[in-house]
């Protein structure tokens, strides 16, 4: 069964950066459109940033000017960059995306998640 796989969480002070990747299962396949989503405890799944098929992005107002959102086509990853990053920024951030391999392979993968912590 093919997943998404993030790595480059942490535990991090305020004002620092970290670098989020995310990756199929199967490394021959490639991301096409991506989202990344973060939860906090108690707080419901909320959309952070995503890329479309042809390059454009979008972003949360709470993390505009601070994190970016690309794609590598030629390593088959995904990214989010967090720079400026906040205690509120703390939660588990979650990939999401649709994978081609030349073909559709299919829609809405999800990441298990990883922990992003930001001390204050």
């Amino acid at each position: 069964q093919v997943q998404l796989v993030e790595s480059g969480g942490g535990l991090v002070q305020a004002g620092e950066s970290l670098r989020l990747s995310c990756a199929a299962s199967r490394s021959t396949f490639s991301i096409n459109a991506m989202g990344w989503y973060r939860q906090a405890p108690g707080k419901q799944r909320e959309l952070v940033a995503d890329i479309s098929s042809d390059g454009s992005t979008t972003y949360a107002d709470s993390v505009k000017g601070r994190f970016t959102i690309s794609r590598d086509n030629a390593k088959n990853l995904g990214y989010l960059q967090m720079n400026s990053l906040k205690p509120e920024d703390t939660a588990v951030y979650y990939c999401n995306a649709d994978l081609e391999a030349g073909w559709v392979v299919g829609h809405d993968f999800w990441g298990q998640g990883i922990q992003v912590t930001v001390s204050s």
